[in-house]
């Protein structure tokens, strides 16, 4: 064997390892992706039926309901457009209560119904599920209620902000 037939060998073999070892990384990066859906999207058949991915929107009012003697909740997350039933077994947030924000990680059922194994609740009033917030004509950051509203001269000495 040549030294120039040699050489393209390694060449070879070693663009086969780095292209070998790329795939791997690129596998187990997919595998390890969580996608986010809004209850619009998973109407429209965006989702996808069996794989986990997380719902967020928020919990409708009036739809929670608790199964007597066992830990399951059946309740509907909504953006206000369409909603999609979640059923969800286990001790929720304490934070967690109809009107209010929500993100569900599960799969979604063939029948439609969202299998939740994780529920959050809002951390805060200044929660807003991305993809939610324009519906309502406000901003992330300005509060649900305005009632909530800071005044910034409150906390600047009357000086307003940067001032």
């Amino acid at each position: 064997m040549t030294p120039r037939r040699r050489r393209l060998l390694l060449v070879v073999g070693l663009l086969g390892g780095v292209a070998l070892a790329g795939g791997l990384a690129l596998s187990a990066l997919r595998n390890n992706v969580m996608f986010y859906f809004v209850p619009t999207q998973v109407a429209e058949g965006k989702a996808p039926v069996g794989q986990t991915f997380r719902l967020g929107g928020m919990v409708a009012k009036g739809s929670v309901y608790r199964t007597p003697g066992t830990m399951e909740v059946h309740f509907r997350v909504t953006d206000y457009k369409h909603e999609i039933p979640v059923e969800y077994t286990g001790v929720l947030p304490d934070l967690f209560r109809a009107d209010s924000g929500v993100i569900v990680q599960g799969k979604l059922l063939p029948d439609g119904v969202f299998r939740a194994d994780q529920v959050l609740a809002k951390h805060d009033q200044y929660y807003r599920p991305p993809g939610i917030h324009p519906k309502w004509g406000i901003d992330y950051g300005d509060p649900r209620d305005p009632s909530l509203a800071v005044n910034a001269d409150d906390y600047s000495g009357g000086r307003g902000v940067g001032k």
